[in-house]
This record gives C-alpha cells, sequence and structure tokens, in this order.
C-alpha cells in the first residue's frame, strides 16, 4: 500500500452557493428551483461516475438539502453498496427552502451561527440523517469548525471521527479577491491532517487530554507558496481552482499535476507519509462556465484530474481512502508532538523559490529561501488560544489564528523610508556597512536526527568592501521543545584577521490581519549578568541594552504569548526595541563579534504567558 493518501469528496449539494445566482440569471431569487435542483443532482451524478471510472472510491458528504431528495438519498445509497462510497455529512449545503423557512436566515457557515443555533441546527440534521439512513455519520465538515461545535458534535455524536475543519490560508487575502465579500476569515491553521486542539481548531492537540476526538483535513489541499503569497481559491488540487486562477493553455493544465506531486512528495519530510485531498461541490460544474471557462473545459478538468489520481493507484502510488478510514490510518500514523512539515518548491512560475514550513503543538512557522532562511509567517499555538466564534460572541466572522510574525499583513522585511516589518532573520555588519540575510538567497536541506527537525541552508556569501564572509545557518526544531536553535557559523573570511558583528533578531507584533493593534499592553524585558530590565510598550521608541544578557523577552497579553531570543553566549550583547506609532512593532535581539570559525547560537521560544 502506498503511504499517498488521497481523499476524494463529493458533496450532492442541490443549491450550491456558487451556482444558485448564475443559473438563475434573470430571474428571481429562488432556492427551490427545479433547474437548480435537476442540474445540481445530475453534476454530483457525473462526479460520482467519473471517481468510480477511475478505480476511486469517495465519501458523499450529503448535505441538509439533500436529505429532501429521495432521488439523492437513494442514489447515495446505491453507490455505498456498490463502491464502498462512505456517507458522511457535511455542515455546508444548508441553504434550501426548508433551512430558509426554519431558521429565518440566509446565513450558511455553521460556525458564524450562535452557539445556541449551531447546536439547534446540528441536532437538527443529524437527525435527518440518521431519519434517512439508520445510522449516524462517522465524518463530517464545513469550511472552518469551531472547537467548541466540535466538542458538541464528539460528545453528541460519538460515531463522528473525521471532519473539514479549516481552509489553509483563507483570510484577508481571499477577501479581497472576492470583491471585500467573502467573510470567511480563518488563517493560521495547518495545511495537512492534524489531531485538533480542544482549545482551538487551528491548534494540533499536545496529548491525549488536549484531544478533541477527531482527525482533521483541510478543506482542498493548496500550494504552500502561491496560496501564501496571493489568493488561495485560485490554487490548490481543485481542477476548478486551477481554471479561476487562469493556469492552463489550449485546455491543458500541468500545474495540477505538478501540485499534486508536491504533495506526493512531501513523503520525505514526514516519515514515509503524505496526503492530498479534493472536496468538489456542483456549483463548480455549472452548465453555463465558471472562470471564463466552458462547461467543457470544467468537465474536462475533473475528468483528467480523477484520471491522474486512477493511474496513480493502478501504478500502485497511490491509496484511496473514505476520511473515516484515513481518521484510522492517521491514528496509527503519527504521533501527537511529530511535527508535519514541507519543504515547498515553486511549481507555479518555474522560479527556484522554496518555503519551508513546520507545525507542532506549540508553533506554525514559515521561512523563505529567497530571504536567506527568515521566518516570514508565526503563529503561536503555545498560547492554546481559545477563540470563541460566531453571532453573540462579539467575534461573527474572523476565526484566524493569530500571527506574530506575517510579511503579508506586517510588511516583512521592510522597504518603505520609515519603520520595521515582522521578521526573524540576521544582520551582519563590518565597518558600518550592514548586509541582511533577507537580502541573500539561498537553498534548504531537510533532514532529521531523532526528535530533531534540521534545515540546513546552503553558505551564503556576504560581501564588504575588502572583505568577502561565507555565512552558514542551520535551524533546529526538537519535537517537544517549542524552541528553534538559530546557529550562524562564520566558514570562510577572505581576511582571517578581521570579524563582524553579528544581530541576531526577531520584528513582531500581533493581530491577524493588515492594520495595526493596540500595543501597549506588552512588556519587554532583558534578564541577564545585569539582573534584569523592563518597560511597558508605550510607543516611545526607547531600546534598552545589556552585555551577558541570557535573553530578551516580550509578554503580548492579548495572544497570551511569550517571545524568547535567548543565548548562552556570554560575551553577547541583548537589546529591544519599542516601537512607535508609524512603525507599531517590537524587536527583540543578540549581538557579538565573530571570525573565521566562530559560530553563534541562539533560541527563539514561545511560551503562554499565564
Amino acid at each position: 500500500m502506498s503511504d499517498f493518501i488521497v481523499n476524494i469528496i463529493h458533496r450532492p449539494e442541490l443549491a450550491p452557493e456558487y451556482a444558485e445566482k448564475v443559473t438563475g440569471q434573470g430571474k428571481v431569487d429562488d432556492i427551490g428551483r427545479k433547474s437548480l435542483l435537476d442540474e445540481s443532482e445530475s453534476i454530483f451524478r457525473f462526479q460520482q461516475d467519473t471517481a468510480h471510472n477511475n478505480g476511486l472510491k469517495t465519501t458523499i458528504q450529503i448535505t441538509y438539502a439533500s436529505l429532501f431528495s429521495d432521488e439523492i438519498v437513494d442514489m447515495v445509497k446505491k453507490d455505498h453498496e456498490k463502491y464502498g462510497d462512505e456517507i458522511g455529512l457535511s455542515l455546508l449545503g444548508l441553504p434550501c427552502k426548508q433551512f430558509r423557512e426554519k431558521y429565518k436566515t440566509k446565513d450558511f457557515c455553521i460556525w458564524m451561527f450562535s452557539m445556541a443555533q449551531k447546536k439547534q441546527i446540528v441536532d437538527d440534521v443529524f437527525g435527518k440523517f440518521y431519519e434517512k439512513f439508520g445510522f449516524y455519520p462517522e465524518s463530517t465538515g464545513s469550511y472552518y469548525m469551531d472547537a467548541e461545535l466540535i466538542s458538541y458534535i464528539k460528545e453528541k455524536y460519538p460515531t463522528v471521527k473525521c471532519a473539514i475543519a479549516t481552509c489553509w490560508e483563507e483570510g484577508p487575502k481571499a477577501y479581497h479577491t472576492c470583491n471585500n465579500s467573502w467573510y470567511t476569515f480563518m488563517d493560521g491553521g495547518p495545511w495537512n491532517p492534524w489531531i485538533p486542539s480542544k482549545c482551538n481548531t487551528h491548534v494540533p492537540a499536545a496529548s491525549k487530554e488536549d484531544d478533541s476526538g477527531i482527525v482533521a483535513i483541510p478543506h482542498l489541499s493548496r500550494d504552500l507558496i502561491a496560496c501564501y503569497d496571493g489568493n488561495g481559491s485560485n490554487f490548490g488540487t481543485h481542477p476548478q481552482n486551477v481554471l479561476r486562477g487562469m493556469i492552463y493553455e489550449d485546455g491543458e493544465y500541468p500545474y495540477l499535476y505538478n501540485i499534486i506531486d508536491q504533495y506526493r512528495y512531501l513523503e520525505k519530510f514526514n516519515n514515509g507519509y503524505s496526503y492530498n485531498m479534493m472536496f468538489v461541490g456542483p456549483g463548480w460544474l455549472n452548465k453555463l462556465g465558471r472562470w471564463e471557462a466552458p462547461y467543457e473545459l470544467l468537465k474536462k478538468s475533473y475528468e483528467d484530474g480523477m484520471a491522474y489520481y486512477g493511474k496513480l493507484k493502478k501504478e500502485g502510488k497511490l491509496t484511496d481512502m473514505t476520511m473515516s478510514e484515513f481518521a484510522d490510518y492517521f491514528r496509527n500514523k503519527k504521533s501527537y508532538t511529530e511535527p508535519e512539515c514541507a519543504l515547498w518548491r515553486d511549481t507555479l512560475y518555474g522560479s527556484k523559490k522554496q518555503y519551508f514550513w513546520y507545525c507542532d503543538p506549540d508553533m506554525r512557522v514559515g521561512m523563505n529561501m529567497d530571504q536567506g532562511g527568515a521566518i516570514f509567517d508565526l503563529r503561536p499555538y503555545a498560547a492554546k488560544l481559545n477563540i470563541p466564534v460566531g453571532i453573540g460572541t462579539g467575534n461573527p466572522t474572523n476565526a484566524s489564528y493569530p500571527f506574530l510574525i506575517q510579511d503579508k499583513y506586517r510588511a516583512g522585511y521592510f522597504t518603505h523610508y520609515a519603520g520595521e516589518g515582522t521578521i526573524k532573520s540576521a544582520k551582519f555588519t563590518y565597518e558600518g556597512s550592514e548586509v541582511d540575510l533577507c537580502l541573500e538567497r539561498t537553498k534548504g536541506h531537510y533532514s532529521k536526527d531523532g526528535k530533531d527537525t534540521i534545515l540546513t541552508l546552503d553558505p551564503v556569501e556576504i560581501e564588504y568592501p575588502g572583505l568577502t564572509v561565507t555565512v552558514l545557518s542551520v535551524f533546529t526544531f526538537t519535537e517537544g521543545s517549542s524552541a528553534i536553535k538559530v546557529e550562524r557559523k562564520i566558514l570562510d573570511m577572505s581576511d582571517d584577521t578581521k570579524k563582524v558583528d553579528i544581530n541576531e533578531y526577531i520584528t513582531a507584533c500581533y493581530g491577524t490581519n493588515e492594520y495595526s493593534e493596540d500595543m501597549s499592553s506588552l512588556r519587554l524585558s532583558l534578564e541577564g549578568a545585569e539582573g534584569r530590565k523592563s518597560l511597558d510598550y508605550e510607543y516611545l521608541c526607547r531600546e534598552e541594552y545589556m552585555k551577558g544578557a541570557e535573553n530578551a523577552s516580550c509578554v503580548i497579553p492579548p495572544v497570551n504569548t511569550k517571545v524568547i531570543l535567548s543565548t548562552d553566549d556570554k560575551e553577547a550583547v541583548g537589546y529591544f526595541k519599542e516601537g512607535y506609532a508609524f512603525s507599531p512593532m517590537f524587536t527583540l535581539g543578540m549581538q557579538k563579534s565573530l571570525g573565521k570559525g566562530d559560530v553563534f547560537t541562539t533560541w527563539l521560544k514561545l511560551q503562554k504567558a499565564d
């Protein structure tokens, strides 16, 4: 059996949000219109047949609307019996005539309802499912499912073992490319399957006690460069996403196969295991066409995508599973603290760009080899933030997990005339000339040593007037440590008698979007040979330094996080910088002079603040 596992998921969504307006152009809004229902049913049948013709079984995430269709229910039962397809229950596809009449709303995202409504809807939908099939489902899902909702479902319907629980990087970037109309904010979660913590769906569980009881899978397998850099809705292993992104020519789309192969390649970084999913509702295969693509191309892309999965299966390179089968597999394959890693290459533009992604119960980290291995995205899972979402919580739409570093929303390596952006990097200075490693392109190499995940970068050459310095960077993530060990070694210098100054730093803040948050509750500190120095953040642009500092830290109460930059080098000088209103960041750093052969080691650690 191949350990490239694929979930093919279909939902017979009789009133899909993408198709309703298209099929009804020029008509009065009628969610029960027969033409819409008939078309959706025929598209679902086409999807099922296409999978089965390629020897693939599916998980049918039946919707509330389709539970009122005897034809769909009968079709689903037959496919379950004949092909072994799983009958799951989607919490998407709520809108239908019956739902709107009962709940008096056009809302359809389950996590946005009040908790009382969530429970009522879940009981309604699960009850209807049981009425039709005589059992409760083993899988469910939505674009996002908050932790309280998952806990309720698992307690009330313990058969559920797997759920589609978030959509990777579906935040402001997607919102802006939907004409500021798609209020589904859920940045900051894992890109691959995980076991969610009871406290927050985005956070991987650290132990059995922290286990929510389900295995979560993402809504679509995304491109881990293009999706982060741009609109995630255009880049994934969903054929119609690729068409929406206009990533095809003359009816062909090699990018689709390349991204599937990238996911296969991730087995090299994850103990021989890799995963992919395709989750497609009927709205994407609209007979009137979508995304400037005619129906014929929409249909062909789906057939071609399934044919590629079918080919891989025949060659013994793919195992198709239902969602519940995968949940059992995943629990046997992965431990709680085992990280998920991806050394991702650019498959869209043909560049040599690389991102490295790392995720465990304490942190999610993104690193850019085109910026010398700088950390451009950092999420403090160690804080175990409980973030209620939905009507009545004071937070009806924003399910994102906060960042400390995010270079798309907080500038990254700063190119404006003043201020700084969030980034974790190092600067080297010689005789007044400063070079940030963010300006140096390199390549990363993954290795594993026991509990250590190691990313070793190709050495970079820094050229100053009269001096060339070669620097090696090694990042080590030790499972369960909540820390990143960073080693900078001077491999060579054109003049062995010279020294350069290193400034290992992190510039950070907190938030979930582009707009700055109030930093006045933050507290910056230094600890070491001179005792302790601290100040409360007041936007006064203050700095403090300490020779022999052991650590520089910042407590961030709004996200219950303590960020620590530490070293055991007694000659290091630690510092912090406060920032100001135009540049509302904070910076922690460690400085030292280095000669040829010297190594400077620091640790970046995240802790729960309280």
